[in-house]
């Protein structure tokens, strides 16, 4: 049975080249396939997927007006797909995200999607949404932070090197992006920040515990010294030992 798949990472995690060596697997073996890439990066009337180390292969465009499983039954009638792979996946619209899945359960060809997950904003795109909710088998394509840990989320930075925190959901300039771990995304995003009132209750619940842990030795000698002196005490008031009868 043929089914919907979602691979989703972070920026800069290979995802266009795992898609064009898939592809090249299936054409390696005398079988056709069908790629598609998102509008938006298009710089011309033809479409091209490329990846970050020179792979490239080119695709058929489509944009959120497209009925994509109309596009798809009309290309597998005229010669046999035997796999359609998307590219940008994160721009399909809900709608185009079931029109996959329709290929797969009705023309019976596997639909191999690849895209982000979320936006800079930290929120889902509204394709990978839908393809998370749908997909039969979802996979996570790692990258790394700059401090070694899994990626999974990006920062965009404006002209001026800085980590923008609003605008569009959609940035076409792909050099605008940073991967970044959840909690690096949070500082740089400035999620982290204590405020002042916050911080100033916190720093008088420190300095009240610093108090109190020195003031525990104190106690403790102060308790020590009282059980000596009670035992003095008791040992000056001690009742004489009775003498035994001869």
């Amino acid at each position: 049975m043929a089914k919907l798949y979602f691979s989703y990472a972070a920026m800069n995690a290979g995802k266009s080249t795992i898609l064009l060596q898939a592809s090249y697997n299936y054409q390696e073996r005398g079988m056709r396939t069908l790629l598609f890439t998102s509008s938006l990066y298009a710089k011309t009337e033809n479409g091209w997927i490329t990846s970050r180390i020179g792979v490239h292969a080119s695709a058929e465009l489509y944009d959120e007006a497209d009925d994509l499983y109309a596009r798809i039954a009309r290309e597998h009638k005229r010669g046999a797909i035997s796999c359609v792979f998307v590219d940008e996946a994160q721009f399909l619209t809900p709608d185009q995200v079931w029109q996959l899945a329709r290929v797969a359960d009705r023309l019976g060809v596997p639909v191999l999607c690849f895209g982000l997950r979320t936006d800079f904003r930290g929120k889902l795109f509204p394709g990978s949404a839908e393809l998370l909710a749908i997909a039969d088998s979802l996979r996570e394509v790692r990258t790394i932070c700059h401090c070694g840990n899994k990626a999974t989320m990006v920062v965009r930075q404006g002209q001026d090197g800085g980590v923008l925190q609003e605008g569009d959901q959609i940035g076409i300039e792909k050099s605008a992006y940073v991967s970044l771990c959840r909690r690096h995304w949070e500082d740089a995003m400035g999620r982290t920040a204590v405020e002042p009132e916050k911080k100033g209750k916190k720093a008088k619940a420190r300095a009240r515990k610093a108090e109190a842990r020195k003031a525990k030795p104190a106690k403790k000698a102060k308790a020590a010294a009282g059980k000596g002196q009670l035992k003095i005490a008791a040992a000056a008031t001690k009742r004489p030992e009775k003498k035994r009868k001869a």
